[in-house]
Formats: structure tokens, C-alpha cells, sequence
């Protein structure tokens, strides 16, 4: 991102006023607030020495301001980010999200996301709603998403998703043996008191459905497949972790201190407590196209991270039985 930079000159009639002060008279368009900001960031320098806000000018000192632009602006902000596109055609694309990779802008993450990438790759995607994203994937699940590229077809595309006949499923790794399949029934909602957390809200939650099958059971943990019937926010995670389950990563729903209770060697030990993001994988999606009225269906290999540690447990396994 470019910023604009200006080089201004203080005036002899700002002698012995504070630095932000005077600033602020010469650049009326930015608040006090702002300019403090920039002083303390280092983006506004004194004759290219760094300064304090509460340092006073003697009028003469040449001042050097790199203009910031609102971090809101950038998440509508083309970014040349790579995106893994598995099918596209003139009315929509589906891709591969990568872990660490946040799909829509929001506080604390206004650049670096899914749509910003979006935005290089499909400009005219800027007139849509979202930029034409149809659903999230939490920063670090990976996996299937689809993106509209026109609002007839990511309306149609919500309204399957809302009627339940978009198909997703999902590969998770989770702590525990995982003994019968099941569906989950419990309304989620926002948490009672983290607000930057989702939970079991019997009271306020909305209708949330989760089925998963055991497809492998190992010594201290299992391999599911999970299939949602709704999409509410961290629904696996929270139903997961409600079933005693938590996915192996999960820093924000696993348990506080994961124990093993039966005896597993160092390197897996210390490759599942210490694994980086949530095990959790978006392997399979299905919808109706919305022109072509096709049924389509994408199915994608977990990715390496994960293949990785379930080849690890697997030998561990091997090794015990």
C-alpha cells in the first residue's frame, strides 16, 4: 500500500508550541488524536529525528509526515495475494483457503484476507456484496469455499445455504476416542462473557447441527468426518469441544491442559499439544449451480500439516497394538 508524504515547514508563529499542536494547525484534516498517533508510530518526523507529541518547535524545523490512510480503507484494497482456485467459471469460483488466512476484514486484520486477494484476482467482484463471498472459514481451518462473481448468483447461493442443500464436510483431529458416531444438537451463540467466543447458549443460540462418523481411533485421539446441517460461527469447535473432543490446536475451545492418560511417546506428544492452529479441514462441498442447475461437488486432500500429524499418530498406533 502506498501512502501519500508530505514535507512541511513549521512557521516562526508556532514558536514554542508543542509538536502536535502545531501540526495540527498545519494539517486541519487529521485530528490531534491522529497526528499523535503518527508522531508515537514514527511516521511524522522532526529535521528526520523521531519526536515526542509534547516536544515544542522553535519554528524553521522541517517536518516530514507519511500520511496513513484509515485501516477501514484497506479491506477494500487489492492485494496480489495468491489464491488456490480448485474450479471457476463465468458465474462463480471455488478455492482452497490456506491456514493463517482470514476471510473478510475485520478489526485487527484490515489487510492480508481472502477478499483483498479477491479484489486483485476478480475486480469486478468490488461491486458485490462481500466482494462475492458466500460463506467464512475461520482464519486457521482450511479447505473449499465458494465465491459469486455476480449477485444473482450469491444470492442464490445464501439461499441454499440457508435451505440446508449446500453440502460441506469436514476432516477433524480430535483429542480422545472417540467411541460411537453421533449428531449434535445445541443452539450456539455468543459466549455469556467472552464476547470473542461462541458457546452452547440453550437461551439465546440459534439451532445448530453437527453429524460426525469415527473414521479412524487411535490410542489418545480420533479421526472424524464431520458434516454440517447448519453453519453457525465455530460450530465444529464448540460442539467438539462440548463433546469432550476438542480438536487437536484449538486454542481458543481445546481444554485448558490437554493430559495424556495413556502412554504416548515425546515427539507425539509434543507434536499434538504444541500444534499450531485447529486440525480441522473443509474436504468437501456441494451445491446446485445456480445457472446451470448441475449438482457440483468438490473434494479436496487435507493438507500437508495435517496429513503429517495423522501419519504420526498412525505409527504411534501401529507401534502399540
Amino acid at each position: 500500500m502506498k501512502h501519500e508524504k508530505l514535507e512541511l515547514i513549521i512557521p516562526k508563529k508556532s514558536t514554542g508550541k508543542r509538536i502536535d499542536i502545531a501540526l495540527q494547525e498545519l494539517m486541519a484534516d487529521y485530528s490531534r488524536a491522529k497526528l499523535q498517533a503518527w508522531i508515537k508510530s514514527g511516521f511524522i518526523l522532526l529535521d528526520s529525528k523521531k519526536i515526542s507529541s509534547k516536544d515544542i518547535v522553535l519554528g524553521g524545523e522541517i517536518v516530514s509526515v507519511e500520511v496513513q490512510q484509515d485501516e477501514k480503507i484497506l479491506q477494500f484494497e487489492a492485494e496480489n495475494i495468491p489464491l488456490n482456485i480448485v474450479y471457476e467459471d463465468e458465474n462463480l469460483f471455488v478455492i482452497n483457503k490456506d491456514k493463517n488466512m482470514v476471510v473478510h476484514p475485520a478489526a485487527g486484520n484490515w489487510s492480508g484476507t481472502i477478499l483483498n486477494a479477491i479484489l486483485f484476482h476478480f475486480p469486478m467482484n468490488k461491486s458485490l456484496p462481500r466482494c462475492g463471498i458466500v460463506h467464512r472459514l475461520d482464519k486457521d481451518t482450511t479447505g473449499l469455499m465458494v465465491v459469486a462473481k455476480d449477485e444473482v448468483t450469491q444470492s442464490n447461493l445464501i439461499k441454499q445455504l440457508q435451505s440446508k442443500k449446500v453440502f460441506r464436510e469436514y476432516r477433524a483431529i480430535v483429542w480422545g476416542q472417540v467411541l460411537f458416531n453421533k449428531s449434535i444438537d445445541l443452539p450456539i451463540g455468543r459466549h455469556p462473557s467472552v464476547r470473542t467466543k461462541m458457546a452452547i447458549n440453550k437461551n439465546n443460540g440459534k439451532n445448530a447441527v453437527t453429524h460426525y462418523e469415527v473414521l479412524e481411533r487411535f490410542i489418545m485421539h480420533s479421526y472424524l468426518r464431520c458434516k454440517l446441517e447448519t453453519g453457525r460461527t465455530h460450530q465444529i469447535r464448540v460442539h467438539m469441544s462440548h463433546n469432550t473432543s476438542p480438536i487437536v490446536g484449538d486454542q481458543t475451545y481445546g481444554l485448558k491442559k490437554i493430559i495424556p492418560t495413556k502412554e504416548i511417546s515425546l515427539a507425539l506428544k509434543e507434536s499434538t499439544i504444541n500444534f499450531p492452529r485447529q486440525a480441522l479441514h473443509s474436504s468437501s462441498l456441494g451445491l446446485i449451480h445456480p445457472k446451470t442447475k448441475d449438482h457440483m461437488r468438490w473434494d479436496i486432500d487435507l493438507p500437508e500439516d495435517m496429513k503429517n500429524l495423522l501419519d504420526l499418530i498412525r505409527h504411534e498406533s501401529s507401534i502399540s497394538t
